[in-house]
């Protein structure tokens, strides 16, 4: 067995996660670590797995969106899981430029509502 793989504690400060955090995604088969007694260690599979869920957080996506695309490599293969990722991007996208939209139009009506109170309260 080579030394690769990293403790419990060393993964979540890699990824600065919380240790619940590292429990609930592998409650939810997102990771599969090695278990040694009640010690956990995550090898090369599981650090790039955790970075793949972490990016895939940063852009938005769902946990089970993200579980289901790990699985797919596995169960369909490479270019299966390539194509499903561009789907989901492409999807994603749509969803984020939805909430850009809103977002600009919060930001709007919050200052033309803050210049108007503004302009009554120098008087």
């Amino acid at each position: 067995m080579t030394d690769t793989r990293i403790s419990f504690k060393e993964m979540c400060a890699r990824f600065d996660v919380t240790p619940r955090t590292l429990r609930y995604y592998e409650y939810i088969e997102l990771l599969a670590p090695e278990r040694q007694g009640r010690q956990r260690f995550y090898g090369a599979r599981e650090v790039a797995r955790m970075k793949l869920i972490l990016r895939g957080r940063k852009f938005g996506f769902q946990l089970e969106d993200i579980r289901k695309w790990l699985e797919m490599r596995e169960q369909e293969g490479n270019e299966a899981q390539m194509r499903a990722w561009v789907e989901m991007a492409d999807r994603q996208m749509l969803e984020l430029d939805e909430q850009r939209r809103q977002l600009d139009e919060a930001m709007d009506e919050l200052k033309s509502l803050r210049d108007e109170i503004a302009k009554t309260v120098e008087l």
